[in-house]
């Protein structure tokens, strides 16, 4: 418990920040699906094959995970609030148009008929009579996309768009249910305050004499009832323009020609490294940082570096060789295989690789003491005997991998009982839980010291070489030449020893990233104290 407030304490500046940028990029995107699908609901009314295509649209985008849609949007928009907001969007039509639509459809004809009937116009008609009495369906379908998009927006974290998902992704790599709860506790707060916001919204927007959405009826108090509702309306109107403003207004301003943009992928080793060059380059130069750390995995990284959305990011050698150039012949030279990466990722994606970091963070097979003792583990080799009896946990990405679990099947000639993909520090846990008995593991993993594992030996040298590299667009150096120099001075500063104490530090200490980064380059003398 003392942990607990101790750590609390420490981050609360932190998670006030991300709050409120959770609070900004959740209001935006139910407001601009409500201003779309609303009016969406009510056009559909008029034309039922029109009706169905819509909803069928819609029905199908909820069928698609969100980390696909953010995949798909970062290519064509890029990283940070953007996507996210977009997914959010398409995620919170559905409920909006479709009780929009079922609301003002199953109003009595007997209604319409008597309204017509005293010469209304459509117009009237639908102002007047349908849209007051489809107002408590409408209604329930905007409370429960704006509570949905609190939970949705936690994905945003992936994309770099902050909010309280960073906390809580942190918190799994990490494994730290500490970091975990000060994201998902302030999101569940949010989501039970917005759905009574959205309450009083609707009791004050409601005609009287109209039934809720939870079955009570809506009756007139007090002459005053009108100028309190049209009090409440416009207060929350300016809430949402305000809020509009602290998103819109603040990245406008911020806006500035001489700023790079440096990005990491979602584990600690890649937020120490962002962190080591966001630093570094912040005392070295006067170049404004703008940081995207904790972003999804390397084709989300890599697609915004070659989009444009993002400058520079540390990758391994192994990765671009494999996963980004599809090489698929086996390669251990270190020399080659930075030769090949560097002049592929300049000629194919205009992008100059520096020199290496001096750490090679090749992948490794990870069992517990028990396993290796049970079975008599010490090579892959060995593990291929005994597989078919063992359960893989693997991140998420190594299944699908040529240099991972695709290529160390065929290279060993075994499989295993059955694949668990884990991502994060998950794995870990699952691993000493006996829930798996293998998982991939990385070398400079601290969390490899803290649960005592054994390291098989790549007995035949199948994993590449997986040195940590700069990647920086080439437009980026011509814009800031001194970015080559600058950091071309970590070149071969850190050792595999050294980052795996920094990783240490970080997933077992649980101490906070950017000072352990500030600390290390302090200790190399790169920066002043």
């Amino acid at each position: 418990m003392n942990n607990f407030i101790e750590q609390l304490t420490a981050k609360k500046s932190e998670i006030l920040s991300l709050l409120i940028e959770h609070i900004e990029l959740t209001i935006v995107a139910v407001l601009i699906a409500v201003v779309i699908g609303v009016p969406l609901g009510i056009v559909i009314t008029r034309n039922k094959k029109l009706a169905g295509g819509v909803i069928g649209v819609a029905n199908l985008t909820q069928a698609i995970p969100s980390l696909a849609i953010l995949g798909f949007l970062i290519p064509i928009i890029g990283i940070g609030s953007a996507p996210a907001i977009t997914m959010v969007v398409l995620y919170s039509m559905l409920p909006i148009i479709k009780n929009t639509y079922t609301g003002i459809t199953n109003i009595n004809p007997d209604m319409l008929e008597a309204a017509k009937g005293l010469g209304m116009t459509s117009g009237q008609t639908l102002r007047l009579i349908k849209i007051p009495l489809a107002m408590p369906v409408i209604m329930a379908g905007i409370r429960m996309a704006a509570v949905t998009a609190v939970g949705l927006m936690t994905i945003a974290a992936f994309v770099g768009a902050g909010g309280l998902g960073y906390l809580v992704f942190s918190g799994i790599q990490t494994v730290d249910n500490n970091l975990i709860l000060f994201g998902a506790i302030p999101a569940a707060i949010l989501a039970l305050l917005i759905d009574f916001i959205t309450g009083k919204i609707e009791d004050a927007t409601m005609p009287n004499g109209i039934k809720k959405s939870d079955g009570t009826m809506k009756v007139k108090r007090n002459k005053m009832s009108k100028a309190k509702k049209r009090v409440v309306i416009t207060a929350t109107s300016l809430a949402v323009i305000v809020c509009l403003g602290f998103v819109i207004i603040p990245k406008a301003l911020s806006k500035n020609d001489k700023a790079i943009v440096i990005a990491s992928k979602n584990y600690t080793e890649q937020l120490i490294l962002g962190n080591i060059l966001s630093e570094f380059i912040k005392d070295n130069t006067d170049i404004d940082v703008v940081e995207k750390f904790n972003l999804g995995g390397s084709q989300v990284t890599f697609n915004a570096l070659k989009s444009g959305a993002v400058d520079l990011y540390v990758e391994y050698l192994g990765t671009g060789y494999v996963s980004i150039l599809n090489m698929t012949e086996p390669n251990s030279n270190r020399e080659e295989v930075y030769d090949i990466v560097k002049d592929r990722f300049k000629s194919d994606y205009n992008l100059e690789v520096l020199n290496p970091l001096g750490f090679n963070n090749t992948y490794a097979m990870a069992v517990t003491q028990e396993t290796a003792e049970k079975y008599n583990l010490k090579t892959v080799s060995d593990l291929a005997k005994v597989a078919n009896e063992l359960i893989i946990g693997p991140t998420i990405e190594f299944p699908n991998r040529e240099d991972g679990l695709i290529g160390l099947e065929k290279e060993y000639n075994m499989k295993f009982k059955d694949v668990k993909a884990i991502d994060g520090g998950l794995r870990y846990t699952a691993l000493v839980n006996n829930e798996t008995q293998v998982i991939d593991a990385f070398t400079t993993d601290g969390l490899i010291d803290k649960f005592n594992l054994v390291i098989l030996e790549d007995d035949k040298n199948f994993f590449p070489p997986y040195d940590a590299v700069t990647v920086v667009r080439e437009d980026t150096l011509e814009k800031y030449p001194e970015l080559r120099e600058v950091i071309g001075k970590l070149d071969g500063k850190l050792t595999e020893e050294k980052m795996r104490k920094l990783n240490y530090e970080v997933d077992i200490n649980k101490r906070d990233v950017k000072t352990v980064a500030i600390e290390f380059l302090e200790s190399e003398g790169l920066i002043n104290n």
